[in-house]
């Protein structure tokens, strides 16, 4: 059996220097997002960002195998936030959503409970048999009831977009541990029969609309009390923006999805140079999300489809990297948060790209290092440093 040694002077660059090069590309297209304004949300994301590589550098030099034995803690922790967010005076509203906290600065507690599910899922799975039947059912037992109380926190704000990711967690932690194909079968046709139940409702839902003469925007909260599945009527408005843009005003909620449809294509080959793109200068790609949710839109017209590509191309350099570090870890702890990692960096990614170019309903998932946000930006580094510490203290072959 190989002899397990510590060398701490073992570092990886790859995933840093993709953090780096991304967050400058993020500054930089946070300050042309704004630029028809003098906006200043670049300079805080300086600052964030500094904070969040001090973060960073604080995790990765501490033995990941600490986080097991205060696994249920930082859960709680978590969950508590959660709870203050939604009950407590410190609760921040804006725009009908209750997701932050007042703590001096707006700081967004679901970054955090999205941490403590890597680490709880990872937590149980380590600490349990799976084999058997009855083992398998006891620790999906587990798991389910670890991560149902953050999923439903995190939808009552409501917050449909993080508390969809925490499911893909699981998923790929559970798929890793070698637990029964059957489950994995069940699970893709409950996930297929979910899908089918929101496209239904939604459908109810234009019909709706189309009986009452409404629009969207106007009927809102008006179709909630005819149907049984808990979705607020704003987030109804983004399915069918999506399933059937041609029921959706487009100078209402279907807006921001074909303004930045049009972003991405005017980009063409080597886009509009930087600060020139039309769409964010001219206001047409809206303001107020220019610089954080729709930011690839930004980047895609300006640097066009071959900045797009770079872009991308850090982010698989980065997911492989996590993916690569979960593969060397010295545990099944390791394995199991590195995972984690790169799983939910993968589902913000697909999601935000995707739905920028039409391909998905729009949600609030921002993007990893580029999308403005002190919360997330600090999150996404700790997260890293995570993975780094895996890394670091990985075994010897």
């Amino acid at each position: 059996m190989p002899k397990v040694r510590h060398d701490h002077s073992r570092f990886d660059l790859i995933s840093p220097s993709c953090i780096l090069a991304l967050a400058t590309i993020g500054i930089f297209f946070i300050y042309s997002a704004q630029n028809f304004n003098g906006g200043s949300a670049w300079k805080s994301q300086i600052v964030w960002f500094i904070l969040g590589v001090i973060a960073y550098n604080v995790v990765s030099f501490i033995d990941y195998k600490i986080m097991l034995k205060y696994s249920h803690l930082i859960y709680a922790g978590a969950i508590l936030l959660l709870a203050m967010v939604l009950w407590s005076p410190l609760g921040v509203e804006k725009q009908g959503a209750k997701r932050w906290l007042n703590l001096g600065y707006d700081v967004q507690p679901v970054e955090v409970a999205k941490l403590s599910c890597i680490i709880i899922g990872a937590s149980i799975l380590t600490r349990s048999e799976v084999g058997s039947v009855r083992d398998s059912l006891q620790v999906l037992g587990k798991m389910a009831l670890a991560i149902f109380i953050p999923f439903l926190l995190i939808l009552l704000q409501p917050d449909l977009g993080s508390a969809m990711v925490i499911p893909f967690i699981v998923f790929a932690q559970l798929y890793a541990s070698n637990l029964s194909k059957t489950f994995f079968a069940t699970s893709i046709l409950l996930f297929a029969v979910f899908v089918g139940i929101i496209a239904i409702d939604t459908f109810k839902y234009s019909e709706f609309l189309e009986k009452e003469g409404l629009q969207p925007i106007q009927a809102r909260g008006q179709y909630e009390p005819h149907s049984w599945v808990p979705l607020e009527d704003y987030q109804r408005e983004r399915v069918l923006g999506f399933l059937n843009p041609g029921k959706v005003d487009a100078q209402g909620i279907g807006w921001n999805r074909e303004q930045s449809v049009i972003s991405v294509a005017s980009g063409s080959l080597f886009g509009k140079g930087w600060t020139n793109g039309y769409q964010a200068q001219l206001g047409y790609l809206p303001r107020s999300v220019a610089h954080n949710d729709f930011i690839f839109s930004v980047i895609a017209e300006e640097t066009g489809f071959l900045g797009s590509v770079v872009v991308l191309s850090l982010f698989g350099l980065l997911i492989g990297n996590s993916i690569r570090i979960a593969s060397t870890a010295r545990d099944r702890f390791g394995t199991l948060l590195a995972l984690g990692v790169a799983t939910l960096f993968s589902v913000h990614i697909f999601v935000n790209i995707a739905m920028t170019i039409g391909m998905m309903p729009i949600t609030g998932l921002p993007l990893p290092f580029l999308s403005h946000g002190g919360t997330f930006m600090v999150s996404c580094c700790i997260l890293q440093g995570i993975a780094q510490s895996v890394y670091r203290f990985r075994k010897d072959f």
